[in-house]
């Protein structure tokens, strides 16, 4: 014996008497969901909250105006090099078309420049993870050595803000001895008696953090930032072990000793302006 499934045909004006009335249309992008806890936040509320999770307090990746406006004093930026731009040096397959798309939103992975910061003026360099995650290049390492550079010959504190997946890897040793080159800056930079203070957001990694990221004289760093090398999944397949939860967050990276604080970004303007009083740089009139 046959048995046949009967299907109820789908009546549209049925359908559309069952939807509840006088519910407000609210587009996608008056939301957000936080990654960490899940939470649905209003666009509005997390721009007041400097993008930091109302719930939990996670904080949201930046673009490169957004810290440019929380860090230095207001309309007090001025660009440094910045037609200075990428090029497919190597001739690596695929790599115009990725340079293409990246430059939509800038002309590399970092934008360096003058500002004041408290009043005090201060070389500020900001890593930029919308350009290919922030991968370290030729004229990325360019436009960081000339910025260490200028302060070193203007007597200026440097901040820099990092944000990257590592050395750009279609560049190949160019990419890698730009380590070598900005190291080389800072420590001219040192030398001369001069202050530099490193901000650590997520995710810091690779190259970057086994060069310039690293060699601050001061290293603060945003909550629940990724710190690494090699990525911690790397490191489990190597070791065939499980790393802890926290490997490798700031907060991890912090109680080893390798950076000075954690700051919420809430204080990291004023923690900044507070350090370089502290170390003798004063405000311009």
């Amino acid at each position: 014996m046959d048995f046949f499934a009967f299907v109820k045909p789908k009546n549209e004006l049925e359908a559309s008497s069952n939807k509840p009335e006088n519910v407000p249309f609210v587009p996608e992008e008056m939301w957000v969901k936080c990654p960490k806890c899940n939470a649905m936040l209003l666009t509005t509320d997390m721009e007041e909250n400097l993008h930091v999770c109302t719930h939990c307090g996670h904080h949201f990746r930046l673009s490169v105006r957004q810290r440019i406006e929380l860090l230095a004093d207001r309309d007090s930026f001025r660009e440094h090099d910045a037609e200075l731009t990428a090029k497919n040096i190597l001739d690596f397959p695929g790599y115009d078309a990725k340079l293409e798309k990246a430059k939509r939103n800038a002309n590399e992975s970092v934008c360096c420049g003058e500002c004041r910061i408290g009043g005090i003026k201060t070389v500020l360099c900001v890593m930029n993870a919308e350009f290919m995650m922030g991968s370290m290049g030729t004229v990325t390492g360019e436009k960081i050595t000339r910025a260490f550079e200028y302060a070193t010959d203007a007597g200026l504190p440097v901040v820099v803000c990092t944000v990257s997946g590592g050395a750009r890897m279609q560049e190949g040793i160019l990419s890698l001895m730009q380590m070598a080159k900005t190291s080389g800056a800072v420590k001219r930079h040192s030398d001369a008696g001069l202050l530099y203070i490193t901000i650590l957001t997520d995710p810091t990694t690779g190259g970057v953090t086994a060069s310039f990221a690293m060699e601050g004289d001061i290293i603060l760093a945003e909550p629940d930032t990724l710190v690494a090398f090699a990525g911690p999944r790397v490191i489990e397949q190597t070791m065939r072990q499980k790393l802890p939860r926290d490997f490798q967050t700031s907060e991890f990276v912090l109680q080893k000793g390798f950076i000075d604080a954690v700051v919420s970004r809430d204080k990291l303007k004023s923690t900044v302006a507070r350090l370089l009083k502290m170390h003798g740089y004063a405000e311009v009139e």
